[in-house]
């Protein structure tokens, strides 16, 4: 498969794509890898793909890094996240065995027929893997149901505090309620479980769990608990959603406590499995998949593709609610002013910023924008025909009089940052048209390559 290069969003390099994994900044690049379908343009055996950026913005994809050479791991190396020790790269993943196969298609599950553990590559310099020797399985599937599942257990997210590491996991309680599990480690290789968390009424399933600090007010430091659980939405073919929530976290213990509340993390709701770390500068970055319906076929040499991912996103809380912010090497990026006139297509991302009015409104090529009862909305039905089953309008919740838009416009994903990150609404979209309609002052730019050689 070709190695291809992306801008602003990383996109399926042909084939499928889903979950951002073992996103990193590591040796003065950042490298995020992501689940990955080589072999067609649906979910399948799980492979590692990978993409390196020096800025966020300019993602070069490399080989494949981690593929199923195990008896523990030949069905799938799923998702998981990376940790740098001693100047090497430590890549923590979900590792699938199947118990029975499909006699016509090998990448498809039987009836939940499936083992789950987890396993641990090593790279030493994060692109050099070797899939034959430098596996081990470091925590078998789980045998006592009254501590978690043994098929849906999953996602290893692994950080260091002091001189411990640790590693969440997220599962599921024989009543199908989500579950935290949380193990504690001297080496990384050796675990031990020390404590779990459950909270009934929130899904079924608690997939690709985060816990982390991010900046709050006063120079303080606030703990975030980001997770996808499953089950939480019912009605339309997406019933599982990406939440955030304050939480108290204590290591010694691995305590956990969750405020009564949550937030969605995006009121698009194609938005799903974000993961986090921190930037060269020690911000804290989120990454997330958009999920996509259906293949966009051939474009500019690129194989028929199906999966993207969001742009980077800060995150800090501000009076006990969670911001997920435009990063400043997006700001940096988008330089070129112009006018919509100038706009002849929307093949090349662009952004635009305004403050609406209540009863003001935007259409983006047939995707319309507009506020009214205190909320923002958003609806695609134009620009999504055909695809029965989804939700095709969306809202934030109230914004309390307050407008203010930050627009990221690409042919097939819309990013809307309300008020500076307040709340953001994603919509992954298809077929728009090249035209602005509004009657409203719009500002905008366009990214800025001169000086630079980086082609799709």
């Amino acid at each position: 498969m070709k190695q291809y290069r992306d801008r602003l969003h990383l996109k399926a390099p042909g084939a499928w794509i889903n979950d951002p994994n073992g996103f990193i900044y590591f040796r003065g690049e950042y490298h995020l890898f992501y689940q990955f379908f080589p072999y067609g343009l649906e979910w399948g055996t799980m492979h590692w793909g990978h993409a390196v950026s020096r800025d966020l913005i300019h993602w070069e994809h490399q080989k494949v890094a981690l593929f199923p050479t195990k008896s523990y791991d030949q069905n799938g190396c799923f998702s998981g996240s990376a940790i740098e020790e001693n100047d090497k790269l430590y890549l923590f993943y979900t590792a699938v065995k199947y118990e029975a196969f499909n006699e016509e298609n090998i990448h498809v599950i039987v009836n939940e027929q499936f083992e789950s553990s987890q396993a641990l590559l090593v790279t030493e310099d994060g692109y050099r893997f070797d899939n034959f020797g430098a596996k081990r399985q470091i925590i078998r599937p789980i045998a006592d149901r009254k501590l978690g599942d043994r098929t849906h257990t999953r996602d290893p997210k692994v950080w260091k505090h002091q001189d411990d590491f640790y590693m969440v996991l997220g599962t599921k309680t024989a009543e199908n309620e989500g579950k935290l599990l949380f193990y504690r480690s001297a080496d990384l290789e050796n675990w031990e479980f020390v404590n779990a968390y459950m909270r009934p009424g929130l899904g079924y399933m608690w997939e690709c769990p985060d816990l982390f600090p991010a900046p709050a007010d006063d120079c303080q430091q606030a703990n975030v608990l980001i997770m996808s659980p499953e089950g939480i939405k019912e009605g339309m073919l997406y019933s599982s959603h990406a939440i955030c929530s304050l939480v108290s976290f204590d290591h010694k213990t691995c305590e956990l406590t969750m405020s009564d509340s949550y937030q969605m993390i995006d009121y698009g709701l194609d938005l799903y499995a974000p993961q986090t770390n921190v930037d060269a500068e020690g911000r804290r970055v989120m990454i997330a998949w958009m999920r996509m319906p259906k293949a966009v076929q051939e474009e500019n040499g690129r194989e028929p593709w199906v999966g993207m991912m969001s742009m980077p996103r800060v995150i800090e809380v501000e009076d006990d609610h969670i911001y997920f912010r435009v990063h400043p090497e997006v700001e940096r990026s988008f330089s070129r002013e112009m006018k919509a006139m100038e706009l002849l297509d929307f093949r090349e991302p662009f952004r635009m910023k305004t403050e609406l009015k209540s009863g003001d409104a935007i259409d983006i090529g047939g995707y319309k924008i507009w506020v009214e009862g205190d909320r923002l909305h958003t609806d695609r039905s134009e620009v999504f025909a055909g695809l029965e089953g989804y939700d095709l309008q969306f809202q934030t919740p109230e914004l309390k009089g307050r407008y203010q838009l930050d627009i990221f416009v690409e042919p097939n994903l819309i990013e809307i940052f309300v008020n500076n990150g307040q709340y953001v609404l994603s919509n992954v979209v298809y077929d728009l048209k090249p035209y602005l309609k509004g009657g409203i002052e719009l500002k905008i730019k366009t990214m800025d390559y001169s000086g630079t050689d980086f082609q799709n």
